[in-house]
């Protein structure tokens, strides 16, 4: 399959798209001096291709009660565990991320909670699962830097 090649156009649209999914496209094509139909367009074949793939929504989480963040750590018994690992985490909705990972552990997990103890009976639901031989907590005192701008913008400047 060949390479998608983006225009400068398009950059402009995902730029504003990452900034706020929910901006009107006539708002686009006004900024940009082009129709609303050429702004749709491109966002479809930017769809097909696989560069956007859907819209998401950010939810200050601190206001809803579950402003304590923790990274955990997944030991398995055995490597071949992983996919059911992975299959009992999916289940517990605390759990946000999951990545299968090299180095120190096989699975590190990110998880959201209300408190201590809300985090703690959620790392003690992950260390239940069968195949988990151990885990190990690290608490984030403070998210510090996440800008999926920057990481765009710095791979536009690469293609």
């Amino acid at each position: 399959m060949a390479k998608f090649k983006l225009d400068e156009t398009d950059h402009q649209i995902l730029d504003m798209l990452i900034e706020n999914t929910r901006t009107p496209f006539t708002d686009i094509a006004k900024k940009l001096l082009i129709s609303a139909g050429t702004v749709h367009v491109r966002v479809k074949k930017m769809e097909e291709a696989g560069i956007i793939k859907g819209s998401s929504l950010t939810l200050d989480y601190k206001k809803l009660g579950y402003a304590f963040i923790a990274y955990v750590g997944v030991f398995l018994k055995n490597t071949s565990q992983t996919k059911f690992v992975l299959e009992r985490s999916n289940e517990i909705p605390f759990v946000t991320v999951a990545h299968v990972t090299t180095g120190k552990f096989n699975v590190f997990c990110k998880i959201r909670a209300r408190n201590t103890q809300h985090a703690k009976e959620v790392i003690f639901q992950l260390d239940d699962i069968e195949g988990v031989y151990r885990t190990e907590t690290m608490i984030s005192l403070e998210e510090s830097l996440n800008d999926k701008k920057r990481l765009m913008h710095s791979i536009f400047q690469d293609m």
